[in-house]
């Protein structure tokens, strides 16, 4: 009994086998192309971020440095133990309050993702994590790149748009490894909040779906919110292409469905960000955006209205409805302008110079945009024409979306990358509406039309190829030929394959090896300089992230620029004598001075370094340059020579290369200088530390 109970089991495993060994998996040949050449544009675009790794793992930037500290503050302490954190390390004495002065959407998605798979079993520390973060987020948004396209323009514009989006320079300076900052999940917040609105926004959708995808687009826009300053500019492009259908006459129900559900869901979310709080309700943008909902209300009612006479009373009372809001809210003090930073991007003219001293924050030369883009940037504008004649809801999106990007891209060079993917798409709008006719040239299956072929009917295969060719041609220019002769890299390759700035002791140059100056100067401060009483380090803002954070040390001012009066200080202490100076340093009880200096092996100033940005103290401290600096000569006047700053940096040289100082220092004594070796033999980047002799 035994014996045939056990046959028949082993009869019955055989037969299960044998139906699964029957099982086939039915794809087309069609989506197999489709997946493999995504998987293979997904594995593209990780594999170049990843280049950097060759000096190091590092953060890049300094922004980073400050994301990687939130982030570690909410894995060690818990999610929400920001919330409540006065930093005293930073803008010493006065301190930060972290929750009103940070997004925490970046930090919160790192620190809940990397719970889970440690909890899963991730051999990484959390630094590390935060280092190759960025190369995750390219790879995703790459994939929700194709979805978008794959809506508005079909398979083929989804396919080329999210590979060249995977190939984009801007895009990958801003996601390579390391770059730990707001644009990581900034794009990838915007396509997926487009995607969702225009999907919510599609008449041939049921109705719950539309409820679906407006949920998914509040969500989105509400993630945006919390995690990026720039998420004004995916409001402000619903809200300029929900006015752009009414005036269109392609109002719909489900548009106002969708609008008001977005919006209610995203400034929920909004309010509840410390950062932001209910002040952000009465942005003059948001505002905007709630005028234009006021609209679809109105316009939704006046389609009800049966009578001429009844549409001109509401409409009447409507308007002076809103007047009479916008009035009162301005007499009660509520309406706030926008800050400093966005308004120099609507008007680039209007530009401070603690904004215009960060070098990303000055407008776009067009020539950056063709090292960007290559020859794609002449593929933008028949993009535009291929979306323009053909009016849909999806094309007018593209064409909002693509002139605006443009527009703020020209206005700031960090911005560009938010033309990265909007340059994509029409790209890949324009190849696959100029290869489309070529290829059905080339076919013959089919005898079509003439009126269908549009004109392409008369000509041979030859020409069809021809046109194939010269594209063809045209894309190696930018993607497989060098920039140049001094780099055997195409453009792209040569972009990604950089090392991170802290690598390269901020020098932009690409070193062979990882240069140490700075590395060895903030490990140095770390273990050299008591924690308490509290070093207060004093330096250009620029380094005062990897002071606090890396040195773990006291910083007057950092990058996030908070205080521009306190920044405004460190630069007249600069620029002052050492008995002046030694005032400033007194008010804040500074212990220590760090400067920054890159020369030549013939002790040349390169301008890298604190002898190229004393010009911006000098303007930020509202002091007049031509005083401290003779244009003729070249070289620093005899006020000059008595600054602080040129002190610090002509004692610092004069050490490094074993000279006797030509400067006399009274109150400050050099107790640490970086010894690095001249990077490719050319310069030298000396990182001073002074302490304060009082």
């Amino acid at each position: 009994m035994e014996r045939l109970r056990r046959v028949f089991q082993r009869e019955r495993v055989l037969k299960a086998l044998k139906e699964l060994g029957n099982l086939r998996v039915r794809i087309s040949h069609t989506d197999l192309i489709t997946v493999s050449v995504l998987s293979l544009t997904l594995a593209i675009a990780f594999l170049v971020r990843l280049l950097p790794l060759r000096w190091g793992c590092y953060l890049q930037e300094f922004d980073p440095w400050y994301q990687y500290r939130l982030t570690k503050r909410m894995v060690e302490k818990g999610l929400f133990s920001w919330i409540g954190w006065h930093d005293t390390m930073s803008w010493y004495p006065q301190g930060r309050d972290i929750a009103r002065s940070s997004f925490p959407g970046l930090a919160l998605t790192a620190a809940v993702s990397y719970i889970i798979l440690k909890a899963l079993g991730l051999p990484m520390t959390l630094y590390q994590y935060c280092v190759i973060f960025p190369v995750i987020m390219g790879t995703l948004t790459c994939l929700v790149m194709y979805f978008l396209g794959k809506d508005i323009g079909g398979r083929g514009v989804g396919l080329i748009s999210a590979f060249l989006l995977a190939l984009n320079s801007s895009y990958i300076g801003r996601t390579s490894l390391g770059f730990f900052d707001d644009e990581t999940v900034g794009i990838f917040g915007i396509l997926l909040f487009f995607l969702f609105f225009m999907r919510s926004i599609e008449d041939e959708r049921p109705i719950k779906s539309t409820l679906t995808y407006a949920v998914a687009t509040g969500l989105s826009l509400g993630y945006l919110f919390a995690s990026w300053g720039a998420s004004r500019y995916p409001a402000g492009i619903m809200l300029v292409f929900t006015l752009a259908l009414i005036l269109l006459r392609k109002y719909s129900l489900r548009l106002l469905l969708s609008y008001s559900i977005s919006l209610g869901i995203a400034t929920l979310i909004a309010v509840n960000v410390p950062y932001l709080g209910v002040s952000f309700l009465f942005e003059p943008l948001i505002l905007a955006a709630f005028g234009v909902f006021l609209i679809l209300l109105m316009y939704e009612i006046l389609l009800g209205l049966k009578t001429l006479r009844a549409k001109v009373a509401f409409l009447s009372a409507a308007v002076a409805s809103i007047i009479l809001l916008i009035g009162a809210l301005s007499w009660l003090g509520y309406l706030t302008p926008l800050e400093a930073k966005y308004l120099s991007v609507l008007f680039p003219s209007r530009r401070p110079p603690l904004v215009e001293s960060v070098q990303e924050h000055r407008p776009a030369a067009w020539g950056s945009f063709y090292y960007d883009l290559g020859i794609g940037a002449f593929f933008i504008p028949v993009g535009i024409f291929f979306a323009a004649q053909n009016p849909t809801k999806r094309n007018i999106f593209t064409c909002l979306f693509a002139l605006t990007s443009i527009y703020f891209a020209c206005s700031m060079v960090r911005l560009t990358v938010l033309m990265s993917p909007a340059s994509s798409l029409l790209w890949a709008l324009a190849l696959v509406g100029l290869l489309r006719p070529c290829i059905t040239l080339l076919r013959e299956a089919r005898i079509m039309a003439k009126r269908k072929l549009r004109g392409v009917a008369h000509v041979g295969k030859e020409f069809g190829g021809a046109i194939i060719l010269l594209i063809f041609l045209l894309l190696v220019f930018t993607f497989v030929l060098p920039v140049t002769r001094i780099t055997p890299f195409p453009r792209v390759l040569d972009m990604a394959y950089s090392p991170t700035t802290i690598a390269s002791a901020s020098v932009p140059i690409k070193p062979e090896e990882v240069v140490t100056d700075w590395i060895d100067a903030l490990l140095w401060m770390k273990e050299n300089l008591p924690p308490s009483p509290p070093t207060v380090v004093a330096s250009w803002w620029d380094y005062g992230y990897w002071i606090t954070i890396i040195a773990n040390r006291t910083s007057l001012a950092d990058n996030a620029t908070l205080n521009s009066t306190q920044i405004r200080q460190i630069a007249l202490m600069f620029l002052s004598n050492e008995t002046e100076a030694l005032k400033i340093l007194r008010k804040y009880d500074v212990t220590h001075v760090v400067v920054f200096v890159v020369f030549d092996t013939k002790a040349q100033d390169v301008g890298y370094g604190d002898e190229g940005k004393w010009r911006w103290m000098a303007r930020i401290a509202g002091l007049n340059e031509t005083k401290y600096w003779d244009s003729e000569k070249r070289d620093w006047t005899d006020l000059g020579k008595e600054t602080v700053i040129y002190k610090l940096m002509a004692y610092g040289k004069d050490v490094r290369l074993d000279r006797y100082p030509t400067v006399e220092l009274k109150h400050f004594k050099l107790v640490y200088h970086s010894r690095g070796p001249p990077i490719r033999g050319l310069y030298y980047a000396l990182v001073c530390v002074y302490e304060v002799q009082y």
